[in-house]
């Protein structure tokens, strides 16, 4: 399934549950290092996703904390810096990756977000697949406020 909104500072551009990830790029009114800074800096993290002690550097182990799911343990695998940056989510509960890219555009930035992996064979994958396919369209779009600083 793909949908497509436009709207004129911010757009969800994409978002696409494909066979095992789901996918989406939104439209950001603020430069890359801005971006950037509100994906992996920790303070930041906490205002439009959850509290979790995130740090750009490949192998750096973290948790984030996912409320009633639970503390989540994470790895990152990759980093560009400014570009992008790839994690482990839930390991041994989910093992999934989410992998966070960063492209700069006229007038702002383009976030395109990818979530994959997931085992669609058991209860808790389709759940997580089913919940992350419908969630992380508004998840994303709570940095708006974050990028504006008025959350």
């Amino acid at each position: 399934m793909t949908e497509n909104t436009w709207t004129p500072d911010n757009a969800l551009i994409s978002h696409e549950l494909a066979e095992t990830s789901v996918r989406l790029a939104r439209r950001f009114p603020h430069p890359v290092t801005r971006v950037w800074e509100a994906l992996t800096a920790p303070d930041l993290l906490a205002r439009w996703w959850v509290p979790g002690d995130i740090a750009p550097v490949t192998g750096h182990r973290f948790t984030l904390d996912m409320g009633a799911w639970g503390p989540q343990q994470c790895e990152i695998l990759h980093v560009e810096p400014g570009v992008s940056l790839r994690f482990l989510f839930a390991k041994d509960v989910l093992d999934t990756t989410v992998t966070w890219t960063l492209e700069a555009i006229d007038g702002g930035t383009v976030l395109h977000l990818e979530h994959a992996g997931f085992t669609l064979d058991s209860p808790m994958g389709k759940q997580a697949y089913n919940g992350m396919g419908n969630g992380w369209p508004a998840v994303v779009g709570r940095l708006d406020a974050v990028l504006a600083g008025t959350a």
